[in-house]
């Protein structure tokens, strides 16, 4: 059994190549299991994936820290592969709860997890800079103690909630990296040139979005401007759910079974 320490050594090597892997995002123990067994190195949770499954709200904490933990947890146990957690805000304000997240983090075996500077709320959605900025130094402080190589990344949430500011984008993401983020993440950027913009302005690995939204960019395309790391945030359980509705939708409308020949 490979040792979370293992792990996460394994997980920082994969970053420091800076060859644009690609980490799969899993929801439960199934797509844990069905996305190894087809190759990928690492994985990643997702927040709004877990949602999803539990018929609740992502990103406005109906999904509390226990579960997003013990969801991480059977990911973790269900494959040998390196698993970094989504663990949004860190499910606190104040620095000293995402360090506790952290600590949490590292003792389900988890090789790496991201802290974000996104809020929960509405009218208020971004923490201001150099709160999110503290909060992050407290998890790199937490995760670099802890002896087990774990990797943090740090999220710009501006362009998930109507802030298209790239300029404020990369401060945060230069300032994350100065407090101690191992990876860099600002989800929902438009285009390949935002995204080159992000990985010539910053010098830490940069993981890029991809998914239902994202601009229609491959691996190759990421790899040549600089990407690390590439991961699809819940696209791949808002796939699977689509599918089965797009069944169940038929056989109620129809009245037959045929759409599974297809």
């Amino acid at each position: 059994m490979t040792t979370q320490t293992e792990k996460a050594a394994l997980f920082r090597r994969m970053h420091e190549e800076r060859r644009a892997f690609v980490m799969a995002n899993a929801w439960d123990i199934g797509s844990a299991r069905q996305l190894t067994a087809l190759g990928f190195e690492a994985l990643g949770t997702t927040s709004a994936g877990l949602a999803l499954s539990l018929g609740l709200r992502d990103g406005v904490g109906e999904v509390g820290r226990d579960e997003t933990l013990a969801n991480a947890h059977a990911i973790v146990r269900a494959t040998h592969l390196p698993v970094s957690a989504d663990l949004e805000n860190g499910f606190a304000d104040d620095p000293a709860g995402c360090a506790a997240t952290i600590h949490a983090a590292i003792d389900i075996g988890l090789a790496g997890g991201s802290i974000e500077d996104a809020t929960g709320r509405p009218d208020d959605p971004i923490y201001p800079f150099e709160l999110a900025v503290a909060r992050v130094r407290a998890a790199a402080e937490e995760a670099h103690s802890s002896g087990s190589d774990f990797v943090l990344t740090a999220r710009a949430e501006n362009f998930l909630h109507g802030r298209p500011d790239l300029d404020d984008t990369i401060a945060r993401l230069n300032a994350f990296a100065e407090a101690g983020a191992d990876v860099l993440y600002a989800p929902g950027l438009p285009d390949l040139r935002s995204i080159k913009a992000v990985c010539e302005a910053v010098d830490k690995p940069v993981n890029v979005l991809m998914g239902l939204d994202a601009p229609p960019l491959s691996v190759a395309d990421l790899a040549a401007i600089g990407v690390a790391r590439i991961s699809m945030g819940s696209a791949l359980a808002r796939t699977a759910e689509a599918a089965m509705v797009h069944a169940a939708s038929w056989i109620r409308e129809r009245g037959t079974f045929v759409y599974f020949r297809h």
